[in-house]
């Protein structure tokens, strides 16, 4: 049996995760909260985002303990030697998140403000879970938002990932993998990730391969050799009109042929009409090599003769937003039984407060948009509520949900967005209003806490 964990740990957080939680500990234990983890603005060119990573940050809620060595490393921090020592004795050794989590579903399109997850708990939890949620959310939604963007561009052509080389860790990897398959992407390169999720795997050769022969054709037959027809080749290391050649001169019919390097469209002409010249017509051309959704878009707009895309950098990294403005934000407090609303003032940063509910709307004359208001108004007639109960008291209310059924309803959703919010360049704003009643909960506390500095 091969056992494997892609869930943070429980010192996968910030120091001061850890100093609040000890100091909720002391009077504050059984105190409640609401926490919100949301994006304040998108990335630039972005018109939406696809949510994605709640399954993994599910797994880590349901998992969450501190070892008897974590603890020991904690009490040996000068940071918090002055915290009581039942901390350490009682309350870490027997910790685990026993709160309620509402989120909204993988694959859906998500936009600025809107509450990706609450958290609502015993302060001592909700506090330690902050980085490990935030990190795991805002990760692999910024993969599966560049994801969709590339497999949109290629108008149908599948989309391989190929990233793993150039992610920041193994880890990262494979979650990246996970990510780009939710937004659309056929399959992956990562062993690993097709070991944990199920994913499709695909690979072809490096360079080093063919150069390590003692010359071109003996490593296309060698290789050949062993997987017969279902091979790709990779013809670019010398020259791949000359590499086309040899292929065809010595009866080889290999699966595809890939392009890592030079001007695509001109290669993959002249590659296509050599195949087709020798009757290899159902042989493929498969293109990589720092591809992204603006250059796959001109191969398809020029009409390269390209079957198919390995993208690396762009995915795993997701190069050109590589860090969303994601926030977790305390925006209820129980005091005396009670719920009161909470919100931040600071210049730029300022938050909505109370617990709050997203509806899709469909309009008949603007088409969709989103609603944030008050978890407990009245919705619109029609609208469909996109904040589920996924856990309650620690535990998941559910089955995790294939991902083959992720990417399915991402792509159905996506498809429900104007081609001008899922435009690459300049795109619509997609129209997202704040709920009167959120506006007025927010006003009269903005009020209120002015009259108190006063």
């Amino acid at each position: 049996m091969i056992h494997y964990t892609d869930v943070p740990n429980a010192l996968s957080t910030d120091l001061y995760e850890i100093t609040m939680a000890a100091g909720y500990s002391q009077g504050q234990r059984d105190r409640h909260g609401r926490f919100e983890l949301s994006v304040r603005v998108l990335p630039p060119q972005r018109g939406y985002l696809l949510a994605a990573g709640l399954e993994p940050a599910l797994k880590y809620l349901e998992t969450l303990h501190f070892t008897a060595s974590e603890i020991e490393f904690l009490k040996s921090l000068p940071n918090l030697r002055n915290v009581p020592a039942n901390f350490f004795r009682e309350i870490l050794p027997n910790f685990k998140f026993t709160g309620d989590v509402w989120a909204i579903p993988e694959g859906c399109p998500v936009f600025p403000e809107q509450p990706l997850l609450r958290v609502s708990g015993p302060l001592v939890e909700s506090q330690i879970v902050e980085t490990a949620l935030l990190s795991t959310i805002l990760f692999q939604t910024s993969v599966a938002s560049r994801a969709a963007r590339i497999v949109q561009a290629a108008s149908g052509r599948p989309v391989f990932e190929f990233g793993a080389r150039r992610a920041h860790g193994s880890d990262a990897a494979v979650l990246a993998a996970r990510a780009a398959f939710i937004g659309g992407c056929a399959g992956t390169s990562v062993v690993e990730a097709g070991l944990r999720y199920g994913l499709p795997l695909a690979g072809t050769m490096a360079h080093s391969w063919v150069m390590s022969h003692r010359n071109e054709i003996d490593a296309f037959i060698r290789y050949m050799q062993l997987y017969g027809e279902q091979s790709v080749l990779l013809i670019d290391t010398y020259d791949s009109i000359d590499a086309v050649q040899q292929i065809v001169a010595a009866g080889l019919r290999p699966a595809a042929v890939r392009l890592d390097s030079g001007d695509l469209v001109k290669e993959s002409i002249l590659v296509r009409s050599a195949l087709d010249a020798a009757g290899l017509c159902e042989t493929r051309i498969f293109a990589s090599g720092d591809l992204d959704e603006y250059s796959i878009g001109r191969l398809v707009n020029t009409q390269a003769p390209i079957d198919a895309f390995g993208v690396g950098t762009a995915l795993s990294t997701s190069s050109d937003a590589p860090a969303l403005s994601g926030v977790y934000k305390l925006v209820e407090i129980e005091r005396d039984g009670l719920w009161s609303p909470t919100l931040k003032l600071s210049r730029g940063k300022a938050t909505y407060p109370c617990a709050k509910q997203v509806w899709r709307v469909a309009s008949g004359e603007d088409g969709l948009y989103d609603l944030i208001g008050c978890f407990d108004e009245i919705p619109p007639v029609g609208a469909d509520s996109l904040l589920e109960k996924v856990m309650v008291g620690g535990r998941r209310t559910g089955r995790a949900i294939p991902l083959k059924a992720i990417r399915t309803h991402a792509q159905e959703n996506l498809a429900q967005l104007s081609e001008g919010v899922r435009r690459h360049v300049d795109p619509e704003p997609y129209r997202v209003v704040v709920s009167q009643m959120l506006c007025r909960v927010k006003d009269d506390l903005t009020s209120d806490l002015g009259k108190k500095d006063g």
